[in-house]
């Protein structure tokens, strides 16, 4: 049978706080991306070599040694980034089945990276837009910004992106930037509204396309990917801003000795 794929409905960068608060969620190519940010596109691909060393996730419950990652912590406000010391990455079980309630120390983000001049202005650009979209007339507010690096791999046959299935992750605003895909099928991206029928699938390809997400609105997932040959993989940057404090605060705890 021949797989189907559908064409990401791409927005213009000036319409996309417009565009979250309309459909609860907007997609931009890497063109529209680097003119958001305020970059080149090349300052973005430069980031990609990252994603080539990141480590095993240790927590899959699903016993599966498909995806690689990395973790960090940020406060973002008027623009400016600060990184807070390394924590665990929480949710609860209402909102990661697979998951939940749990505390996962990932191996932390590279100072080189975070070091980027491009780093910095990604998140501040996505601060910006969750001010205009969900803080109203009190921003700017802090913004509580957990970025995760992944890389599925299809080392035994199929890597899960999104292992927990369709999902809201708990945020205000979910950006899934797709860094990079290299051998493999699959890995639609799929959003529906979580109070309504509505919903659209379609499969991101270029490097530094991006999906965002109101992320009380809407339910996100990811297909399975499937090798086209070997080694084959598909990379991504998550991140996500919240109000109030990190999930979790007021669980997780200082990080153990060697993390």
């Amino acid at each position: 049978m021949a797989q189907v794929s559908f064409s990401p409905p791409f927005t213009q960068p000036a319409d996309v706080a417009s565009q979250l608060r309309h459909s609860g969620f907007a997609v931009l190519s890497p063109a529209a991306v680097a003119e958001w940010v305020g970059c080149d596109l090349s300052a973005l691909m430069a980031l990609n070599t990252d994603w080539a060393a990141l480590p095993p996730d240790e927590f899959l419950k699903d016993g599966g040694r498909y995806r690689r990652r990395r973790h960090a912590c940020f406060v973002l406000q008027q623009g400016q980034m600060q990184q807070v010391p390394h924590r665990a990455h929480w949710q609860p079980v209402e909102y990661n089945a697979l998951h939940g309630g749990m505390e996962r120390w990932f191996a932390p983000m590279e100072p080189a990276t975070v070091a980027q001049p491009v780093w910095q202005q990604l998140l501040a650009a996505l601060a910006g837009v969750s001010d205009a979209v969900f803080a109203g007339p009190q921003a700017p507010v802090p913004w509580f910004v957990e970025a995760h690096q992944f890389r599925i791999d299809t080392t035994d046959g199929i890597g899960r992106p999104t292992p927990e299935g369709a999902h809201r992750d708990g945020v205000d605003l979910v950006a899934v930037f797709l860094v990079g895909r290299e051998g493999v099928k699959g890995g639609e991206t799929r959003v529906f509204e979580a109070n309504g029928p509505a919903g659209q699938r379609f499969t991101l390809t270029e490097p530094w396309s991006l999906l965002l997400l109101d992320d009380a609105r809407m339910i996100h997932e990811s297909t399975p990917i499937q090798p086209l040959k070997d080694g084959g993989y598909r990379d991504t940057l998550v991140v996500t801003c919240r109000r109030g404090n990190f999930q979790g605060a007021d669980v997780v705890g200082q990080a153990p000795s060697g993390a």
